[in-house]
């Protein structure tokens, strides 16, 4: 099929990958502007842009689809179809129509539970058990529409949302593969949304990583899951910020919330709001990841002292 590729980050590359390597002509590739990142600032490419480029695609990196001439190279195209992940733009009502078999879009959740920018990292925060990937014919709404294909895939207790995208991205490349195949045989079932059953996941604001230790172990442990590797879950103790990157459960401790409790090999027990949680590998602004045994060595926290609470 002649195809449209629309995604940025390092999610997208796998399906485009795939299609590359299942013989569908790529006709153009969009993706987000170049952004200043690292510590000189420089324009950095996104991924999608770096594996276009290997392959010599023709590339285009638009502010908005709605700019002026857009819809026009668009049509020139004359694609088949459109196929969107992780693009990060809004897509206009025309440019919805444009391909013949319209936009289908690579969704990380089982829709429709965590519509939205942020469906990984909610599905932890809530403790679902699962989640896959949808591919969804894309409507006006925000992920709204007909669904051609769901997989899903368990989420264990060790999940955090870089080993989960990283499955989803490869699962998502997978399954485009499977409902292009089936529009070209003409044997497609889409299937509606049940509106009713929607779940809504807002993109992530830094504030939500800062941890609150009146809140039960269970909540937190999903916290630091959920937000590893972005934005990294975080507290402060003796003028130190602390970022968490992994914890585990300790439902038997007992003590004020934010208390450290004990020192024992490979972490540091601080109580919750109903049990506590032991900080296995830890970081100071500005320095590295490091185990908490070898944290320690430079900062020698100790039983009774307190993390602070949220609104302390």
């Amino acid at each position: 099929m002649k195809v449209i590729f629309a995604g940025t980050p390092p999610f997208s590359a796998p399906a485009l990958e795939a299609l590359v390597n299942a013989g569908h002509e790529i006709n153009l590739v969009l993706t987000k502007p170049d952004r200043p990142g690292g510590r000189g600032m420089r324009n950095i490419p996104s991924a999608v842009k770096l594996l276009a480029e290997k392959y010599g695609f023709a590339v285009q990196q638009p502010e908005s689809l709605k700019r002026t001439g857009v819809e026009a190279m668009l049509t020139e195209v004359a694609a088949d179809i459109m196929v969107v992940v992780a693009y990060g733009l809004i897509l206009p009502p025309s440019v919805l129509n444009l391909p013949k078999f319209g936009c289908l879009n690579i969704h990380a959740s089982l829709l429709p539970r965590w519509r939205g920018a942020a469906p990984i990292e909610r599905a932890i925060l809530a403790g679902d058990r699962e989640t896959g990937i949808s591919i969804m014919q894309m409507d006006q709404g925000l992920d709204t529409g007909a669904v051609l294909l769901q997989h899903p895939i368990p989420i264990s207790e060790n999940d955090t949302t870089e080993t989960v995208r990283e499955r989803l991205s490869k699962l998502g490349a997978a399954c485009i593969l499977e409902v292009l195949t089936s529009i070209e045989q003409g044997a497609t079932n889409a299937f509606p949304q049940n509106d009713e059953e929607a779940t809504y996941a807002a993109k992530i604001d830094k504030s939500e990583a800062e941890i609150d230790w009146r809140s039960d172990a269970e909540q937190i442990g999903r916290l630091v899951r959920a937000f590893n590797p972005y934005p990294g879950a975080y507290s402060r103790i003796r003028d130190i910020s602390m970022k968490i990157w992994q914890a585990s459960i300790k439902r038997d401790a007992k003590g004020e919330p934010g208390e450290i409790l004990a020192i024992v090999p490979g972490g540091i027990v601080v109580a919750s709001g109903d049990g506590g949680v032991v900080l296995e590998i830890v970081q100071k602004s500005g320095a590295k990841r490091l185990p908490a045994d070898q944290f320690l060595l430079g900062h020698p926290l100790q039983r009774g002292d307190r993390f602070e609470c949220r609104h302390d």
